[in-house]
Order: structure tokens, then C-alpha cells, then sequence
């Protein structure tokens, strides 16, 4: 290596020892004994000056650390713990749900953690999310651009402070509001590769679920989602359909006819989940100080009944399941377990709605098919009952990539049984494969639905076997 080149690294290598921290976790409250699983946090500092600082968990895979494959995972919002993705989703624990009783709730071990088959990173980001946080006010707001940039740079910073998994294959994966950064952040880390960046980081491809990828058209097909799925009569579609030209989103308010028909489909699903439509739609809680260590929910959103802690109900709305996290989060044997730094974020919440956030790509559409042209795998998956980001919307945009269909549209089976349908895509650039999945009767963040099915999707597809 050349003697200016080494310094230089050195120099980096040197920042990042002070910009960083991380700590081995082997207990938490809540799990008995010594975590089966090993557990790191910590955070990155980014930005200028390393102003931002950037929280993570990183789990190592419970198979083959030094071989399997190393994830980011990125949740949504924008805003939205990774915790929540870790506790929910795809991560080795789970709350024990059906005996929560507002206090410190109780792990159990999840049998379908995504850490079966690889290391996953869960980043809190962005800045102002979960544990993360700034040392100046001057790092807000935060925009698509700048967010990717910091995600960047804090995988650039972590991997050299982690080199054994310099060379393992890399996926970005995330969902929801997570699956619109996601291609952002990878196209990020292949045009770093180019430009010679160091460590040149081992990127296969990525991963994305019910992803948001441009918002105006993901929500235009809520309504023809609502009349596939028979939410709304065919007489009240095609009213819409003719009336509104197709277009469901801001549409033309002098249009009377158009307003018309699309009050009438909204009286039909004012009512509806649209993260499942087959689940019950619920208030949100969040907690409310109390002056003991027991949760008092504190409700907010729609006025629509629910069944609350104190009615003395197993909790049967999803809302009403992630009070744990908060409760946890909060605590302060958990703080000091996680090594969380004192007087940085006084109250963590699962999703930051109070995030100073400027939507400044409006499209990825165009960062697909640069990944795609430039030959990297991805895997897309939809829960099929959801209808915040509908599948119809995902595969829309799919076909309008520079893509031609490998393999047609066909069931794939766990265990014997039909998990959900595929279609497999080649790149007409590279020799590259984007497969779209649905995951039959899941909602918008399919692991937390269908968790079985899920780990077997992305083992086979991480094994480049077949779905």
C-alpha cells in the first residue's frame, strides 16, 4: 500500500476508534439468563463532526457468522425503531404478548428469526429515531438524500471497525417506508465500489417488502386493490374509474362526479386496516407518564372502540402489542443493559411522528433499474392483505423496468401448503434477477404476519435456490 494511502486509512481507522463505541450484550430484562445469541451495540458517528450519532443492534447469525451473509436492515416511517423490526419482524426475540401486564414485559425466543441465516445490523436511522441522536440541532431536518448519505457512511465506518465481514456477501434490506432508502443506500455502496472507496464492500443485491417506491402511485392503487380484494362494489370502481380518469390521488376538486364516487368507495373503507384488512383497525397507543413502572396507555389517532390493558382483555389489536417496546425501551436497567448514553433521548418511542423529515426524492424507480443495469439480485415481497402500499402497486413499477419475465407467475410452498406466489424477472442489461414474492395473507410488514413463511423465503433466495 502506498505510504500516503496508509496514512490516509490510518487516519480514518483513528476517527472512527472516536467516533464509535460498541458493547457486547449477553443479558437483557426481560430474557432469563445469558442471550443464545451474540448481541452487539453501539453507535457511528456521521455527519460533520460526527455531529450524528447513529444506534445499532448487530446480531451475528446463529449458523455461520464467518461465511453467511451480512444484512442492513431498515425500517420505515421514516422514523421507526429498528427495534421494532428486530422485536417484530425478522430479529432472534419477541415479546411474550399474551401475558403482558403493563409492567417490564418478557422475551421469548423466536424460531423464525432472519438470524438463522445471516448477520443483520438493525440501524436506527434516521437521526432522531430510536436511540439515535444529534449533538447539534444543525443535523435537522433530514431528507431521502442526506439519510441515504449517513446510512452510507455509517456502513462504511462500521464495517472497517468490523473487518472479519468485509467479504461476506452484503444485502440491504428493509420495508415500508425502509424499502424506498433501501435501493438509494445500495446504489450509494456501488457507486462508492466504482470510485474506489474504502472497504470495498461485497454488495450481491437487496431486499425490500411492501415498499414504498413512489408514493403518488402506490397510493393510486389503493382503490383498484379495494375492488380486487371486495371492498367495494364493481358499480363504485367503475363509477371511480371513469369519473376520476383513473386518478385517485388529489384529483380535480371541481370534478363532482369524481368526488362523488370516491366518498362513497371511502364510506365503504373508512373502517378497513389498511396495514391488514383482515385485522381490526385500532387506536394507537403510546405511553403516558405515570409515576410507577406500569404502563398507562394514553390513546391517540381515530375515535374507533377498543379493547384497552385495563378492561382486562388479551391484547387482540396489533396497536395495542407494541406498547411493550415502549414500556422495555424506557426502562432504566434496559438503558444501561443496551448501554444506551445517559441524557440523549429522555423518552424513545417506536415511531418518531414528530421527525423533521423533507421527502425530497419523490421516485426510485430510477435507482431500481440503475441496480438492475448494473447486474445486482433483488428480492421484492408483498404481504398480499395489505393496502397502504397494495402489491399491484409493487409489480406496476416492476414491469415498467428494462426487465423481461423469466419464470412465470407460479405458487410457492412451505411445508406443502401455498406460502404465496412468484415471478421472476431478468435484467435485459446484466445478468441480474429481481424476484417479486407475495406472502398469502400478510399484511404490510410481512414477517410480523407470516414469520414461518418468510424465513423460508429469503433462505431459499439467499441460497439461490428456486421459491
Amino acid at each position: 500500500m502506498k505510504p500516503l494511502l496508509m496514512h490516509l486509512l490510518v487516519a480514518f481507522l483513528v476517527g472512527i476508534k472516536c467516533a464509535a463505541s460498541q458493547s457486547t450484550v449477553e443479558t437483557l430484562p426481560g430474557y432469563d439468563g445469558t442471550l443464545p445469541f451474540k448481541l452487539e451495540t453501539g453507535y457511528i458517528g456521521v455527519g460533520e463532526d460526527d455531529e450524528i450519532q447513529l444506534f445499532y443492534y448487530f446480531i451475528h447469525s446463529e449458523n455461520e457468522p464467518a461465511t453467511d451473509p451480512l444484512l442492513l436492515w431498515l425500517n420505515g416511517g421514516p422514523g421507526c425503531s429498528a427495534f421494532s423490526g428486530l422485536v417484530y419482524e425478522i430479529g432472534p426475540l419477541a415479546f411474550d404478548v399474551e401475558n403482558f401486564d403493563g409492567s417490564l414485559p418478557s422475551f421469548l425466543l423466536n424460531p423464525y428469526s432472519w438470524t438463522k441465516v445471516a448477520n443483520i445490523i438493525f440501524l436506527d436511522y434516521p437521526v432522531g429515531t430510536g436511540f439515535s441522536y444529534s449533538n447539534n440541532a444543525r443535523s435537522f431536518p433530514v431528507t431521502d438524500t442526506n439519510s441515504t448519505q449517513h446510512n452510507y457512511a455509517f456502513l462504511r465506518k462500521w464495517l472497517l471497525a468490523h473487518p472479519e465481514f468485509i467479504k461476506n456477501r452484503l444485502y440491504v434490506a428493509g420495508d415500508s417506508y425502509g424499502g424506498k432508502i433501501v435501493p438509494m443506500v445500495a446504489l450509494e455502496i456501488a457507486k462508492g465500489n466504482e470510485a474506489g472507496l474504502e472497504p470495498i464492500m461485497s454488495l450481491k443485491g437487496y431486499i425490500i417488502g411492501n415498499p414504498l417506491t413512489y408514493e403518488a402511485e402506490d397510493m393510486n392503487e389503493k382503490i383498484p386493490y379495494a375492488h380486487r380484494v371486495a371492498l367495494i362494489s364493481d358499480k363504485q370502481f367503475e363509477r371511480a374509474r371513469i369519473s376520476c380518469n383513473g386518478e385517485y390521488v388529489n384529483p380535480d376538486p371541481n370534478n363532482i362526479a369524481c368526488s362523488f364516487a370516491l366518498y362513497s368507495i371511502n364510506q365503504c373503507t373508512k373502517l378497513i386496516n389498511g396495514a391488514h384488512i383482515l385485522e381490526p383497525r385500532c387506536k394507537f397507543l403510546s405511553p403516558k407518564p405515570s409515576g410507577s413502572r406500569k404502563f398507562q396507555p394514553s390513546i391517540v389517532d381515530d375515535p374507533i372502540d377498543f379493547l384497552s390493558l385495563s378492561s382486562g382483555n388479551k391484547l387482540t389489536c396489533r396497536n395495542e402489542r407494541y406498547a411493550t417496546s415502549y414500556v422495555w425501551a424506557n426502562d432504566e436497567t434496559v438503558r444501561e443493559a443496551l448501554h444506551i448514553r445517559e441524557g440523549t433521548v429522555p423518552d424513545w418511542t417506536r415511531c418518531n411522528k414528530s421527525l423533521s423529515y423533507e421527502y425530497d426524492i419523490e421516485s426510485v424507480v430510477e435507482y431500481h433499474q440503475n441496480l438492475s443495469d448494473r447486474g445486482f439480485q433483488a428480492l421484492v415481497y408483498s404481504g398480499d392483505h395489505d393496502m397502504d402500499i397494495p402489491y399491484m402497486s409493487t409489480l406496476k413499477w416492476i414491469r415498467k423496468l428494462n426487465v423481461s419475465v423469466n419464470d412465470e407467475w407460479r405458487a410457492w410452498n412451505v411445508d406443502g401448503q401455498v406460502a404465496g406466489y412468484t415471478e421472476l424477472y431478468k435484467s435485459k442489461i446484466k445478468e441480474a434477477y429481481l424476484m417479486f414474492a407475495t406472502v398469502k395473507g400478510a399484511g404490510h410488514t410481512a414477517p410480523e404476519y407470516k414469520p414461518k413463511e418468510c424465513l423460508e423465503m429469503i433462505r431459499r433466495w439467499l441460497s439461490l435456490f428456486p421459491l
